[in-house]
């Protein structure tokens, strides 16, 4: 049970953080190695990994093999992601690992794109294209940008979930928690104009899909298959940077806090539960405001 949650801790440090090959498998490794100790602990469930156990496991490697702190530190690290991811996936109720001291995590500032990035992207694209699977694409694309969209909180939403009068979504988030996000006017024409021509050639005929996202063959999307058009979408409008869907997130709230907007409403329209995760986007703002002064003041 312990090595089918790392295969999903894997596939998000992969496909939703974006992360490179070598980071990923430096994490999983050292993580293989904690759950071949927990198993032979006869404890193979995410829900019975505590402190203790944890602490245990660092003292046998440093006892038994010999590591030094700064490999212990590196170990402890990886064991906090796993176990937030956990908890953030509804897999344990309880971080243990949230009263232990480490380096503090996931505090780091995460890359988006210009708002001339963002242009190019959606532009691969056309805003009324005769081509339904292209049409679907732009429309995707907008709504992860126009209304900071998880990959699997898109591939979800029911056509019913959009509301066109009132220029919103109701989107269905981590622990099933329900939240109303607006969307701008220029994501709901080309969205309308995917539902009135586009998504009427990929439904199979006498299909009941509800989702308002679907494949040329009239499936509901994944959030790999979203993953993979986003590449190829950055890719064909040629930035130069290691693009992800999750960047459109943080591209949105990045664009918003830079705006003006404030901090709590962007928490609340991203899902967040804990300001302290919208936080994070203050830094980029932080780091874009003192590189204007350096490049504008005469005594920076």
């Amino acid at each position: 049970m312990l090595y089918r949650n790392l295969e999903f801790f894997e596939a998000f440090l992969t496909l939703e953080r974006g992360l490179n090959r070598n980071t990923v498998s430096a994490y999983t490794s050292d993580l293989r190695i904690f759950i071949e100790y927990c198993c032979g602990c006869g404890m193979n469930d995410a829900r019975r990994i505590s402190r203790d156990l944890i602490l245990d496991f660092l003292g046998d490697r440093q006892d038994r093999c010999g590591e030094v702190s700064t490999t212990l530190a590196r170990k402890l690290i990886s064991i906090k992601l796993f176990c937030r991811f956990l908890a953030q996936e509804n897999i344990i109720e309880e971080d243990p690992t949230l009263i232990m001291d480490s380096p503090r995590l996931w505090k780091y500032l995460p890359e988006f794109l210009s708002t001339g990035e963002v242009d190019r992207l959606l532009a691969v694209y056309p805003a009324r294209s005769k081509e339904a699977h292209l049409q679907r694409n732009r429309a995707i694309l907008e709504l992860l940008y126009a209304s900071g969209l998880r990959v699997s909180e898109a591939a979800h939403l029911k056509i019913s979930d959009v509301d066109f009068i009132e220029s919103t979504l109701r989107v269905c988030g981590k622990g099933s928690k329900v939240r109303i996000v607006p969307v701008g006017n220029t994501a709901l024409k080309i969205l309308e104009w995917y539902l009135k021509n586009s998504r009427p050639v990929l439904a199979v005929e006498g299909s009941r899909t509800a989702e308002l996202f679907l494949s040329v063959r009239g499936k509901v999307l994944n959030r790999e298959w979203i993953w993979r058009m986003v590449k190829d979408a950055a890719i064909a409008a040629g930035i130069n940077k290691e693009i992800y869907p999750h960047m459109l997130r943080h591209s949105f709230a990045s664009h918003l806090l830079s705006n003006g907007a404030d901090l709590r409403v962007i928490q609340e329209m991203l899902g967040h539960s804990d300001l302290r995760t919208t936080e994070i986007y203050t830094h980029v703002e932080n780091d874009r405001l003192i590189g204007i002064h350096k490049q504008f003041h005469p005594r920076a």
